[in-house]
This record gives C-alpha cells, structure tokens and sequence, in this order.
C-alpha cells in the first residue's frame, strides 16, 4: 500500500524524473498531432461506428496469431483499413487537458505516435505513402507513387513482406510528445507503447482473415530518410508488414 511508502523515498526514486520533466518546469504541452498543410487535400476514411463487427473471440485471436511473411494478392477494403488504423491508433476522446484517450495504451496518455502507410492494395486507395491522421480519421497522401514500397524493403533490409503486402504500418515517434512529461524514461515508455499498438494489429487483423509480420530490423537511417525525418525529433520505432491469409 502507498500509504506504507515514505513520502521522502517517493521523491528520490519513482518519481524523480517527474519533477525533472519539462513539463513540471512549466513547458507548453506539445501538440497532439503533428503539424500538416492544412490546405492538403485528406482521404476521409469511414466513421469508425459505421464499419462491420468483425466478431472474433479474443481467446481464437490469441491462440491462432501468428507471424505472416507471405500474403494473397487480395485487396483489403477502405472499411478493413479504417479497422485495423482505429484499433491500432484511433481517436475515442480529447480532454480538456489535453490529451488523447486512444484504442491502446500509452504511458501519461502521451501517445507519441504518428502512423505512416506504404500501401500496396486497398480498395479505392491509390500506391504510395500516407499518414494516418487520427484526430481526423483521414489519410495524407505524402507520396503516391507505385515505387515506394520497394524503397522502403530495401531500407528494411530488402524484406519482401513490405512490397507483396496489402498495407505496412511504420510507426513514428514524435519525441517531444513523450520527453515532455518523463524526459529521458521516456524513451523505454516509447518502445513499451510501440508494443501494445504492433499487439493490437496482430489480434485486429485475425479479425479480417489477415495477418501481420512485425520488422524491427531496419536501417534507422534510410528508413528516417525515405519518410523524410530527421532522426531525432521524428524517427522510426517499429513496422508492421500486413496482407491477406
């Protein structure tokens, strides 16, 4: 029980890095979503509330997930994309704080991510590299052109999950979001997260007869360039190659 807990002890071990934190020093909370051109022109995706069940039960998504390196040629619809970005990222509140409350969990409900998608085959969606923006429930084009997916193999160490499948999931960090609250702690709660999200795709894709293969083995360096990123303040922390059974 804390009330066991000396206050004293408190403050020089669990929560040290708290009071050390930009955010005790008064810093402004960093943005929930990072910056875009607001004149771009977004793909708004289906209302989350709208789509299909997808029933599942969950001990049968556990039991059957299992890495999956090579897919069908299938398409995933517009519907099974929103699916799979809503349970991986999706948007349930804003408080007034504020900060997000999200499908996943985050440490501080910090959610230091943005999603980047190299996709292949979705219905009605054109090749090329998008970004997921969640406040929106929308897609950013970044780079429509039929090239990226081999790019981005090469940089992910000519895996060939990222070209044959559907969709790939890149999860990018955006460091301030978590530095501000637990400073240099928070870099291990970034890779904690990265997990709970790469999680929910796996369970979500059992969902739509898919599945995924995580990548962790990538140039850090090619990788941050071909999505355009300086590798400090946004860099890439995990990928998540999917497709059809």
């Amino acid at each position: 029980m804390t009330d066991g807990i000396g206050k004293e002890f408190l403050e020089k071990t669990k929560y040290k890095y708290l009071s050390e934190s930009l955010q005790r020093q008064g810093v402004p909370i960093p943005p929930l979503e990072y910056a875009y051109d607001p004149t771009a022109e977004l793909i708004v995706l289906p209302d989350p509330e709208t789509l299909p069940a997808y029933p599942i039960d969950l001990r049968k998504a556990i039991d059957q997930r299992c890495t999956l390196r090579r897919y069908q040629e299938t398409a995933l619809t517009l519907d099974e994309l929103t699916f799979l970005l809503w349970t991986t990222q999706g948007v349930k509140s804003v408080t007034k704080r504020p900060v997000t409350f999200r499908t996943v969990p985050s440490a501080g409900s910090r959610h230091a991510f943005e999603t980047y998608l190299v996709i292949n085959r979705v219905e009605g969606i054109e090749p090329g590299l998008y970004r997921y923006i969640a406040l929106e429930n929308a897609l950013l084009p970044i780079e429509v052109n039929e090239t990226v997916a081999a790019r981005i193999a090469e940089a992910c160490l000519q895996q060939n999950q990222v070209t044959n499948s559907a969709v790939t999931f890149i999860w990018v960090v955006v460091t301030e979001r978590m530095y501000w609250r637990y400073g240099e702690r928070g870099y291990r709660y970034l890779h904690l997260d990265a997990g709970h999200v790469c999680q929910n795709l796996y369970l979500a894709a059992e969902a739509i007869d898919s599945g995924v293969c995580a990548i962790a083995a990538f140039d850090d360096d090619q990788l941050n360039q071909e999505l355009q990123l300086d590798g400090e303040k946004l860099w890439v922390i995990y990928v998540g190659a999917l497709g059809k059974r």
